[in-house]
């Protein structure tokens, strides 16, 4: 019997960094105490939005050691441990494992676009290399390699501590054929935040998001609501965040998830090439999306991203 990591939504967290590129931990603290305050019910760590491909391996460890110290149980960490080589995703899990993360979260191998059998085995090779739970990350818009249903049952057939998929494959069609053949033990989170509600009624148990990042209350009461039985009033929040949902990725994330926390003032610094500094018009939308949403942009910090010296 699978137990589910969590209920709700998990804030897929961004990686603050200093002026000069480098992590910023003291923020890291404050955005971790900044959605647990918000009712955030688990945090990735080194997901995409945490920018793990451009984290050094001593980085990517050190982020998710730091994540589990702070957040001291108070909710599960999941850990972003996913790549392309499966030597490298089981070097990362393994270390995952000892530095105390709750669960790991694998994205799809990305350039390599392996087949389906392929998937498998990278999967299922790794989730056996560690005792804790494991998420598969399906999302081929960025890996450019989909995992089908069938690939989903046979991998969690070899591995039992596979317990869930985030599915962002943004094909509904494809999470109602994926729900219609897995136990009811095995969880789906949506992994995008304009399907929340969606994905909940083919059966989901929550999101794990970049939306968060910016509104944790709120991502977390469209689950809430929701598995509560209020449907109406999920459905309205799910509604009411969609421009704000559509501006945050109207450049490629974490781009402008990072520069919404700035524009908040919550100082999540520059991203690392070759991410760049959000375009003006885009910028102007997004804080226009922001203000509307209700959010206050006052303390608007943003840095410039290209200078990025480390001296």
């Amino acid at each position: 019997m699978r137990t589910p990591i969590f209920t709700g939504a998990a804030v897929a967290l961004v990686t603050p960094m200093k002026a000069n590129g480098e992590v910023n931990y003291e923020k890291l603290d404050e955005l971790i105490e900044f959605q647990i305050a918000g009712g955030t019910d688990s945090i990735v760590a080194c997901g995409t939005t945490g920018e793990a491909s451009t984290l050094s391996h001593e980085e990517h460890l050190t982020v998710i050691k730091h994540t589990v110290e702070k957040v001291a149980g108070r909710v599960p960490v999941i850990a972003g441990t996913g790549s392309n080589s499966t030597e490298t995703a089981i070097y990362l899990s393994v270390e995952a494992e000892k530095a105390g993360a709750d669960a790991l979260l694998l994205v799809t191998p990305y350039y390599n676009k392996a087949t389906q059998k392929g998937l498998i085995e990278h999967f299922v090779k790794t989730a056996q290399a560690v005792k804790i739970p494991v998420i598969l990350y399906n999302v081929p818009g960025r890996t450019g390699c989909n995992i089908q249903p069938q690939t989903v049952k046979e991998i969690a057939r070899r591995a039992s501590n596979v317990v869930a998929i985030k599915e962002a494959s943004g094909d509904i069609s494809q999470v109602a054929a994926l729900a219609s053949i897995m136990d009811d033990d095995f969880a789906i989170y949506s992994g995008n935040d304009d399907q929340i509600v969606p994905i909940l009624s083919l059966g989901g148990l929550g999101v794990i998001s970049v939306l968060s990042n910016v509104a944790p209350k709120e991502t977390h009461d469209i689950v809430d609501l929701y598995l509560k039985g209020d449907v109406k009033a999920s459905c309205k929040l799910q509604l009411e965040a969609i421009d704000l949902i559509k501006s945050l990725f109207c450049e490629v994330n974490p781009i402008p998830v990072k520069t919404a926390l700035n524009l908040m003032g919550m100082n999540a610094g520059p991203l690392r090439l070759p991410l760049t500094e959000m375009e003006g018009s885009n910028a102007d939308r997004l804080k226009a999306s922001l203000e509307k949403y209700g959010i206050d942009c006052s303390k608007n910090q943003v840095i410039k991203f290209n200078d990025l010296s480390r001296d």
